[in-house]
């Protein structure tokens, strides 16, 4: 589905279903260097059972339109702008990593708008190395590939896992390289720039679902202590055996935890 928002055209995927703004929407917000593809099966189930679908490619990502937005608060308004633009008047929120950062102050900005919020793979504040920040200036490659050997617990290390023929990080990292070039710099350097954090999830006032990767090196459970103590309805669920990436490594499980929350 395409969308025109600030003048330029954004892409959506809808699940598969034609979108319908009458129904509850959801909108999934991917993370740094990513696009609607890291949610295929949870933006596809909810889709099929009764929801209206937008897992959203951000501004320069993917087929959208524009360069990529260099501020998690601007992001945070262009969601505004792109329910406007879908003609939904309310909607849930579900962000992973960058993502799930746009959703908080997306949820404090606008709290009439959002019905609720899920954080997946996330932390605040989201701090990102010198050497790694670096590297998504200078050598993206070399950035890339040490995102995806962070971003993943060993198991996924290995092709044929978690199936013959499926290979869950030679997939991540063809995600990544297909993303523009300078996209990646833009983006961690919005996580790593981001300070609102606390204060926004203090004004969120809607239900919050947090889903933690229980090896996850990049955003560790810990790391999300700050949010969880300043969300006043929230819940929090860890997925053992899986690290940040984990629409890939863990699938079902994170469907289930999205099903039981939106």
């Amino acid at each position: 589905m395409e969308l025109t928002v600030d003048h330029r055209t954004v892409y959506a995927y809808t699940g598969g279903r034609a979108f319908d703004p009458a129904l509850p929407t959801v909108v999934f917000i991917h993370g740094a260097e990513h696009d609607h593809c890291v949610w295929v099966l949870q933006s596809r189930y909810l889709a099929h059972h009764g929801r209206g679908v937008l897992a959203v490619d951000l501004p320069g990502h993917g087929r959208s339109e524009g360069p990529p937005l260099e501020s998690v608060e601007a992001v945070a308004d262009w969601i505004a702008a792109l329910l406007d633009a879908a003609g939904v008047k309310q909607a849930a929120l579900i962000g992973h990593s960058m993502g799930s950062l746009i959703a908080v102050e997306c949820a404090a900005r606008y709290p009439e708008r959002i019905s609720r919020i899920a954080l997946i793979g996330t932390a605040f504040p989201m701090r990102v190395s010198d050497e790694l920040l670096d590297a998504t200036k200078n050598n993206e490659p070399l950035a890339q590939d040490m995102v995806n050997i962070w971003s993943h617990f060993a198991y996924a290390q290995y092709p044929s896992n978690p199936g013959p023929g499926f290979w869950v990080m030679g997939e991540n990292l063809r995600l990544m390289q297909r993303q523009k070039p300078g996209v990646m710099h833009v983006d961690f350097a919005a996580c790593n720039s981001y300070a609102n954090g606390a204060q926004a999830a203090a004004k969120v006032a809607c239900p919050a679902l947090l889903v933690l990767g229980k090896r996850d090196i990049m955003t560790p459970p810990r790391a999300a202590k700050e949010l969880t103590t300043a969300l006043k309805d929230k819940r929090v669920v860890e997925i053992a055996g899986t690290g940040h990436a984990l629409m890939a490594e863990k699938p079902d499980e994170v469907l289930d935890a999205l099903v039981g929350f939106v």
